[in-house]
């Protein structure tokens, strides 16, 4: 419908002045090109996504649970493009998530299977990395983009790891072979061995990543 809305747009403008009319298919043009822009980098992050999911590149078995690389491009689409860009690379990872339980299953993939823990924890990435890399008081764009991937690598692990403890902790404890009152531990315990590092390589493929970006786009 977009085209026919641009046609019809310039056809009402036609009867104006030209700095009008040169105003007007600026600002359309600008907003096409920026959506269009988006839907480059959901594909490009989709992309990128879709190869560390299938080829388990983007998960890091360890003895309990799977740490992950896999949300930094959602970090990396949230601060460049948007919280809905994160959103939806967010969204991906969860479902490729999904997929990785299903195909090469850990003891915790009973819990992975569902969305409430493996989809809407990584599509909240967006929103907290977004959000978080415009708070006012932080100019420094290597600082912003530190703090932004901090905060999004804490809203996986412990989005994920909060979901597991609220909906399976009985579960879970049966999987690990404790007793049911030391799930929480054991959860937390888990959420140090795998966010420190997540944390850690977050920070630094984010930083110059975003920063090169960002020079590129100013060119």
């Amino acid at each position: 419908m977009k085209p026919y809305f641009v046609k019809i747009n310039l056809r009402l403008i036609s009867f104006g002045n030209k700095s009008g009319r040169s105003m007007i298919m600026k600002k359309e043009i600008g907003k096409r090109r920026f959506n269009t822009r988006q839907i480059a980098v959901v594909g490009m992050l989709s992309a990128i996504s879709i190869v560390l999911g299938s080829t388990g590149f983007g998960f890091i078995p360890l003895p309990m649970a799977k740490a992950t690389i896999m949300h930094i491009p959602v970090i990396i689409g949230a601060i460049l493009e948007g919280p809905v860009v994160g959103l939806v690379a967010g969204l991906i990872f969860g479902v490729f998530s999904i997929i990785q339980n299903l195909t090469n299953p850990s003891i915790l993939s009973f819990a992975f299977l569902n969305p409430l823990v493996s989809v809407l924890p990584r599509m909240l990435i967006g929103i907290t990395t977004y959000y978080s890399y415009k708070i006012p008081f932080i100019k420094n764009d290597v600082l912003k983009s530190a703090v932004s991937a901090v905060a999004g690598t804490l809203t996986n692990t412990v989005g994920v790891l909060g979901m597991i403890y609220l909906l399976y902790a009985a579960e879970y404890a049966q999987a690990r072979g404790i007793e049911p009152q030391t799930a929480a531990t054991a959860i937390f315990g888990i959420a140090l061995t795998n966010g420190l590092p997540e944390i850690l390589v977050s920070v630094a493929l984010t930083i110059p990543i975003v920063v090169a970006v960002k020079k590129l786009i100013k060119k």
